[in-house]
């Protein structure tokens, strides 16, 4: 059964298996409406936080999309595969760059070395997202040009790491490590890329096998439901949006609250004077409702997005 949903976010745990376009794929068929987005894309192996709008919550999507993001990921070194995670083939040595050829093996690395290389990651570096990602490349994903047989080389692009922590690292079988990590990062930073790229640093290859995403910009784990969870609520007639649009707008941007004249001003597009903030910020009626996202230019505020026309 599906029921007619409230505008706003959904956040689902993504399980493994499914693409971002399965996970908006259901949830069109589970809540009855095409109108559903998601902010942020996840690989079919990774787990965890994927913000989903509904209706005009879908314009909120791009405002999250580069917001600050969490993972908990697990690297194994000793192996270097042809996606930089577990989906690929595992590379032989004849395969490897020219920095992981000829390298030691995962037995020699210890503990101390893998930590030192983990911290020089955080903070500012440019990296070069997998050939597989989602990049696009001359308007095609940089995934789809691989899989189709092209060779796709990728520029490196500014990325940030505020935080790294090295929670653990196990040996399952002779030749290879397992490193657990947890880490905060900038929209656009490709975790599978900081695993290729330890690997190849320390010689030995590496790639990941898991990722699972905690937190994008304010939404975690905790406000997200399984696709089951969902599910059951539609079953039930319950609004599986959990979060609705004013809610969405509050949580995730500044909030500014106007009277009923500038309500109008703004409802119908018009401009405001300015805040005192750049933006984006939600802009908040007397009736405690979202009207637009506002944005500071040319000494004025302005709309990003409407969300409630008058």
């Amino acid at each position: 059964m599906t029921t007619v949903a409230t505008a706003g976010l959904v956040v689902v745990d993504k399980p493994a298996g499914l693409t971002s376009h399965d996970v908006v794929a259901r949830l069109r068929r589970l809540i009855g409406t095409r109108r559903v987005g998601h902010a942020g894309t996840l690989d079919p192996m990774a787990t965890g936080v994927l913000v989903a709008g509904i209706d005009r919550g879908t314009k909120l999507l791009g405002h999250l999309a580069g917001g600050d993001k969490s993972y908990r990921a697990t690297i194994r070194l000793g192996q270097a595969t042809t996606t930089d995670d577990a989906e690929g083939d595992v590379l032989g040595a004849d395969e490897l760059g020219a920095d992981e050829a000829g390298g030691a093996s995962a037995d020699d690395v210890d503990d101390a070395r893998i930590r030192a290389l983990l911290n020089g990651v955080v903070g500012e570096f440019d990296q070069v997202p997998s050939s597989v990602s989602a990049v696009k490349v001359d308007g095609r994903r940089a995934y789809a040009r691989v899989r189709a047989g092209e060779t796709v080389e990728l520029a490196a692009r500014r990325v940030s790491v505020a935080r790294l922590d090295l929670l653990a690292v196990r040996r399952p079988a002779a030749g290879l490590l397992d490193v657990d990590v947890d880490l905060d990062c900038s929209s656009g930073t490709y975790v599978r890329a900081i695993a290729r790229d330890l690997g190849a640093e320390l010689k030995v290859g590496g790639h990941l096998t898991a990722l699972r995403r905690t937190r994008v910009g304010v939404f975690d784990l905790g406000h997200a439901a399984t696709l089951e969870a969902l599910a059951e609520a539609g079953a039930s007639d319950a609004d599986p949006v959990r979060i609705g649009l004013d809610a969405a707008v509050a949580m995730a941007f500044d909030r500014r609250d106007v009277d009923g004249e500038q309500a109008r001003v703004l409802g119908h597009g018009g401009a405001l004077e300015p805040w005192g903030r750049p933006g984006p910020y939600g802009v908040f009626g007397p009736d405690g409702r979202v009207i637009a996202l506002m944005a500071e230019r040319d000494g004025a505020a302005r709309p990003v997005v409407v969300l409630r026309p008058a």
